[in-house]
């Protein structure tokens, strides 16, 4: 597993969502070119929805080719299958409605009005997972797990001080106290977060300023889950001025904006050099 973490600074959200959706496309293409398709994992959240709504209004949203895509969810809150909270009614609202992808492609957590019950939920969404893994794994090669973050350091629904975030025997659990409403909920696990590729963590805001620092300054997982989540090749994380009040300098830099040279396994940060003074 890489232990390499990048702190990319945007001045403000709509530039944050912009460049991400971005990175997202160019690295989708090219991905699939290479691999003939690929596997990303979707998170719920203010700043995520507005990440697909880039992604939907980007002119080269249609050079990616979404016949080739796999779209999973990190979370889902345990409520009806079109209600508006749910993580899928929004990003199929903000993206999937708008994009040529296969219904079949679409993997969406099971819904309290399925007629079953939330720990069959969880076990019928581990069993999704693993009919599209290979070689004997739990679940598909993710090349992008996005993920949000709360004020607490909660990723996904594994929230601090909770067993969630210490689940290493299962790649799905079903929670019913969730300290945020409401309260039956379904997460991908922890070990499922840190097989993926790439994890992209994306957040906004001054009040998530203390969980990123806590995260970046190697906090235990286990009181801000945020700080679990890396990686096998990168993890990064899309921040705006805001959010990054509480980080090191030294992290910041490089860089401010994202290059598609920055993907490249031999990237290095003397690769890089500065357009846009980073403020």
């Amino acid at each position: 597993m890489s232990t390499d973490r990048r702190v990319l600074v945007h001045p403000d959200r709509a530039t944050l969502a912009g460049s991400v959706a971005a990175r997202f496309i160019t690295k989708m293409i090219d991905l699939i070119e290479d691999e003939g398709e690929a596997h990303v994992v979707l998170t719920g959240g203010s700043v995520g929805v507005e990440v697909l709504a880039a992604i939907a209004h980007s002119p080269a949203r249609d050079s990616l080719d979404w016949s080739a895509l796999h779209v999973w969810w990190g979370d889902e809150r345990w409520l009806p299958r079109d209600d508006d909270e749910r993580n899928e009614t929004q990003a199929r609202r903000a993206l999937l409605d708008h994009v040529s992808i296969p219904d079949e492609n679409v993997h969406p957590f099971p819904a309290s009005d399925d007629g079953i019950e939330l720990e069959e939920a969880a076990a019928a969404y581990a069993d999704e997972l693993r009919s599209f893994a290979r070689d004997g794994a739990e679940h598909p090669r993710f090349a992008i797990l996005f993920l949000g973050v709360g004020p607490d350091g909660h990723i996904a629904s594994l929230f601090p001080e909770r067993p969630g975030p210490l689940v290493d025997d299962r790649t799905v659990i079903a929670l019913d106290d969730s300290p945020k409403p409401p309260p039956g909920r379904l997460s991908l696990t922890m070990p499922v977060i840190r097989r993926a590729e790439r994890v992209w963590l994306v957040l906004a805001g001054a009040d998530k300023a203390p969980a990123l620092g806590l995260a970046l300054a190697g906090a235990n997982p286990a009181e801000v889950p945020a700080a679990g989540a890396q990686g096998t090749k990168r993890t990064v994380f899309f921040v705006d001025q805001d959010a990054a009040t509480d980080v090191p300098e030294s992290l910041t830099t490089p860089p401010t904006y994202w290059t598609g040279a920055m993907d490249q396994q031999d990237w290095t940060p003397s690769d890089w050099t500065p357009s846009t003074p980073r403020r």
